[in-house]
């Protein structure tokens, strides 16, 4: 991959909640793995000029639901990663492939569920569509699963679990909580469906009183997916699972999500935070949908723009327990270049995400390569562009 200098970065948001907004900085990348933030290389076969952008890491989806490859029956569209990537997406969580035509949402077994896991962790979960880096392969938890199940899942490195489809009649019989156990013994992360019924009409209502008794590790897009459960349970739910991540989506009800964010900034719990898209679905396919997450929390929850970068970078990667989301040695060379958009009142990039502005993207780097070049197709062009240059 040799090694790629991204210098003259004006203002730099290294994903990680708390950590300071560095300015006047670089970021090296050798054989695609972050090896330097601040140090020259006058070496380097690449070099990004991001005259004096922003420099953020690659937007983690945490909540997709993939197909096959890039098209979505959703929305009988194709080519939705690419655009995902072009609108500053370099990750994805997949939160279970389920829009394959004719799943039979009443009669999910676990012989169906898990050949759907092992199946899309083999397909779009081990290329990178677009260069996409796509954690697909998530097993949608039913009643029946056994321990031998989990060891299956797990050899094929399987680590994301949902509820979403689990008969909930049987809450009482110990096995959801032993699917937990299973999953955290072998480092696997569960995520629950919240809220009112999704898109397909077959997931079940979860509020406070069935999220609190299952307690899971993210509590899926807890401000609507995309109708919530009401203001009170969003609160009891942060307040009484205090280990789980709680998760925002693009699909949201937007009055709820305020509601989410101010509880955890009351708290002092904004790690707990992290984001997706829900997509593609009912709602669409947005391909900046990070994005409009990352300006909806800063310009109308109030939050710092570092912070709400981190919400959809480090947060995710954290709590899914991938690589990536943060700027520091050790972690891939996954970035964004991005600055205001000309007519914008903002001086950089996260004064633009203040403001409520879409930021222009000019680079999108995956592991230390320009996929993204000159522009994005997704975003208008930044007021001022980065360079490439190969020596």
């Amino acid at each position: 991959m040799g090694t790629t200098l991204v210098t003259n970065i004006g203002t730099l948001a290294t994903g990680e909640i708390g950590a300071p907004v560095l300015t006047d900085t670089s970021v090296l990348i050798e054989d695609g793995v972050i090896t330097a933030v601040g140090a020259d290389a006058p070496g380097a076969g690449l070099v990004i000029d991001a005259a004096g952008q922003t420099v953020i890491p690659g937007l983690i989806d945490g909540h997709v639901h993939p197909t096959v490859g890039e098209w979505t029956p959703a929305q009988n569209s194709t080519g939705w990663v690419r655009n995902y990537l072009h609108g500053g997406t370099t990750s994805m969580v997949s939160a279970g492939e389920l829009h394959i035509p004719g799943l039979p949402f009443e009669e999910l077994t676990p012989r169906l569920v898990v050949g759907l896991a092992r199946l899309a962790r083999r397909t779009i979960g081990a290329y990178r569509p677009s260069g996409v880096k796509v954690h697909a392969g998530t097993l949608l938890l039913v009643p029946g699963l056994t321990e031998h199940d989990f060891d299956e899942l797990a050899e094929d490195a399987i680590h994301q679990l949902k509820f979403i489809f689990y008969d909930w009649t049987r809450l009482d019989s110990g096995e959801p909580e032993q699917y937990l156990r299973w999953a955290h013994e072998r480092g696997m992360t569960v995520k629950m469906h919240s809220g009112g019924v999704s898109r397909s009409g077959s997931s079940r209502v979860a509020g406070h009183e069935l999220v609190t008794a299952v307690a899971p590790d993210v509590v899926a897009h807890i401000s609507g997916g995309p109708i919530p459960m009401p203001d009170d349970e969003i609160v009891g739910v942060i307040d009484d699972l205090p280990d789980a991540t709680v998760e925002v989506c693009s699909s949201m009800n937007y009055r709820a999500t305020k509601v989410t964010v101010d509880r955890l900034t009351e708290i002092n719990a904004l790690d707990r935070l992290t984001l997706g898209t829900d997509t593609p679905g009912g709602t669409g396919v947005i391909p900046r949908g990070m994005l409009r997450n990352l300006c909806y929390l800063s310009s109308v929850c109030g939050l710092a723009p570092e912070v709400a970068v981190a919400a959809g970078t480090g947060n995710v990667a954290r709590r899914h327990a991938i690589p990536g989301g943060i700027i520091a040695p050790g972690q891939p060379g996954d970035l964004l270049v991005m600055g205001p958009v000309t007519g914008s009142r903002a001086t950089t990039a996260l004064e633009a995400i203040q403001l409520g502005d879409l930021p222009g993207i000019s680079v999108v780097l995956v592991d230390g390569e320009p996929l993204v070049s000159g522009r994005s197709e997704q975003t208008p062009p930044p007021s001022t562009g980065a360079t490439v240059h190969h020596r």
